[in-house]
């Protein structure tokens, strides 16, 4: 990762991270009221249960009173209680965790809706594994924080106050004794947020870097075998795994000694505070057994929430070091270019021109320099040069997947920023030298959602640039299925696939980054013979892998390092006998030489 992308590593600080991801709750308001109210009714029932119990020890069991319809009432009131707290927690947990899912649902909306726009260089420097965890892992954090952590927490603070309240009606000066013990709960909680953040923000990112080592592993897993790298990679794997493993470790370590010990420690020493007031008080004056009864009862229930919500801790530590990466991800500024000014200009005749432009994906090293050059309406231009020369650049600045650093490219008189990304994705068609294939159909992977293109048109498309041979020879046609990146389909079947995509759209201007580099030299006849017929009347600006298939270009550009050092038609180029013609002549003696191979194998046959 490059140093303008470190700062997705660093933490956010936790009380932002907590205000944002509460900001998500406001279009639930109306509902998360609801679930309170009801959160506070169940509470209360629960609370007012020893009460009755007291009620029951000091004024009936004590003094031997048993009175039938008292008695009746009270335990009615008792069960009724129990009956209705019971329903209302039940609805309360159920409308918080309802309304939990829905906020992590949008959250991933909008977290996938920033990854859309970023742009295309923030792709090149930044591992597709990483992104992924940020998307999935991480948000699955912040789930668990909605779902496991929040709803626990606000109904056990509730509980709590209720508790406190219950004590200061049974006996003030002992509950303010007790008020002590908040301190130090806080105290422990502090110190386990303090020391868990560091542990809990390594584990995060090395999960990350696990699941961008398995990305890259399963995407290469051909060279990796080919070339035996098995052991080295299993090393590299096993040296991450282990890193989060002992990440992982120190956090259990922590809360082993910070969670459950710490907080069991407290209450053993409240309890024997409240049995030591109340041993001391006997010796002075009676004790009702019914508030002492009460309040053992409140502590026992006072301190099941405190472990309940300490045993949390931990995940609304790693929620809240997920969150902090996710907001990290969506305040990311590197985003892909957007139109600018207000006007909607339409591309109508499709003529481009560079004016002076340089070009550097790093910032550092410029890839172009001083590039100029005009294409008229309906002609072809053609890119040739060495590997590195800057060909691939002028297509991604054409299709302004990046910024340029200085002069201008305009298409029909007009500058490129300021047509709309819909404009230039309908008039601009582009074929890579891979082509990318979506898991559905062949039917899906032309027209590619687009409700403007029917059925007729996807198969006039496959037929205009020949893909219809050997579709029609699939055992389901259209509807043959087509698994990640195409992988059943052979590089020129992808090829012919991703021509009739392209030509679907009818766009106004064509460009081709070595359309068929990757082609056998059959398929390659058929897509000559297409691309004459997608030429007419339309812009194209091809890169030549081949140079004898740009002989009839209108214009030829030589590239080398960066700049543009020949230009003229084909047959000029020759005669300059400059570096085009190098590069013409090694490739004709390669192809005799292809040639003269494939004559000697029929031979043999």
């Amino acid at each position: 990762m490059i140093e303008r992308h470190k700062h997705l590593l660093v933490p956010l600080p936790q009380g932002p991270v907590f205000k944002r991801l509460m900001a998500y709750g406001k279009p639930h308001l109306k509902w998360i009221l609801i679930a309170f109210l009801l959160l506070v009714g169940g509470t209360g029932a629960e609370i007012l249960g020893p009460i009755l119990i007291k009620i029951f020890i000091d004024d009936f069991l004590t003094p031997r009173v048993f009175e039938l319809q008292p008695l009746i009432m009270l335990g009615a009131g008792y069960l009724l209680l129990h009956v209705s707290a019971a329903v209302m927690n039940y609805s309360q947990l159920l409308l918080f965790q309802k309304i939990a899912l829905r906020i992590i649902q949008q959250l991933r909306i909008d977290v996938f809706a920033k990854v859309e726009k970023l742009g295309l260089s923030f792709f090149d420097q930044f591992p597709a594994g990483g992104l992924v965890s940020r998307i999935t892992n991480d948000t699955e954090q912040v789930k668990e924080l909605y779902v496991s952590v929040l709803a626990i927490f606000v109904q056990n603070i509730v509980f709590l106050i209720g508790i406190f309240i219950a004590m200061f009606v049974l006996n003030v000066q002992l509950a303010l004794f007790c008020l002590v013990i908040l301190p130090l709960i806080i105290l422990v909680m502090q110190l386990y947020r303090r020391f868990s953040s560091k542990y809990y923000a390594e584990m995060s990112e090395k999960l990350s870097q696990l699941n961008a080592r398995l990305n890259e592993s399963i995407q290469g897993m051909a060279i990796i075998q080919v070339f035996r790298q098995e052991r080295r990679m299993n090393r590299e794997f096993q040296k991450t795994n282990k890193e989060h493993h002992d990440a992982y470790f120190k956090s259990i370590k922590l809360d082993g000694l910070l969670l459950r010990p710490a907080v069991d420690f407290i209450s053993i020493m409240t309890l024997v505070l409240v049995l030591s007031f109340f041993g001391i008080t006997s010796l002075n004056s009676p004790v009702e057994i019914g508030v002492l009864y009460a309040f053992v009862n409140y502590l026992d229930r006072f301190f099941e929430p405190v472990n309940q919500m300490m045993q949390r801790l931990s995940i609304f530590q790693q929620a809240m070091i997920a969150a902090g990466r996710v907001f990290r991800l969506m305040d990311h500024d590197e985003l892909a270019p957007v139109k600018q000014g207000a006007e909607d200009p339409e591309i109508k005749r499709g003529v481009i021109e560079f004016r002076n432009v340089t070009f550097s994906y790093d910032g550092r090293q410029d890839v172009l320099r001083n590039i100029s050059f005009t294409v008229n309406e309906g002609d072809t231009l053609a890119l040739v040069g060495h590997t590195g020369s800057g060909k691939s650049s002028i297509i991604n600045l054409l299709m302004r997947f990046y910024e340029i650093k200085q002069g201008e490219i305009l298409i029909d008189g007009v500058p490129l920023k300021n047509y709309d990304d819909s404009e230039l994705r309908e008039k601009m068609g582009l074929v890579l030298q891979d082509p990318f294939m979506f898991v559905g159909d062949i039917t899906h992977n032309i027209r590619l959602f687009d409700e403007n293109i029917s059925d007729l048109d996807v198969k006039e498309a496959a037929e205009f640039v020949h893909a219809d041979n050997f579709i029609e020879r699939l055992s389901d046609g259209y509807n043959t299925k087509v698994g990640e990146r195409g992988s059943t389909f052979s590089s020129g079947q992808r090829q012919l696939i991703s021509f009739a995509r392209t030509m679907a759209k009818k766009p106004k201007v064509l460009v081709l980054d070595e359309a068929t580099a990757s082609v056998d030299t059959e398929t390659e006849t058929l897509i000559q013979a297409a691309l004459e017929k997608m030429r007419r009347g339309r812009t194209t600006i091809a890169i030549a892998h081949r140079l004898s298939t740009i002989k009839d270009a209108d214009q030829i550009l030589v590239l080398h390092q960066g700049e543009i050092v020949e230009r003229g038609t084909h047959n000029e180029l020759l005669e300059q006998r400059g570096l085009y013609h190098k590069m013409y002549l090694l490739q004709q003696g390669a192809e005799k030489l292809e040639e003269k191979i494939e004559e000697m194998k029929a031979e043999q046959l």
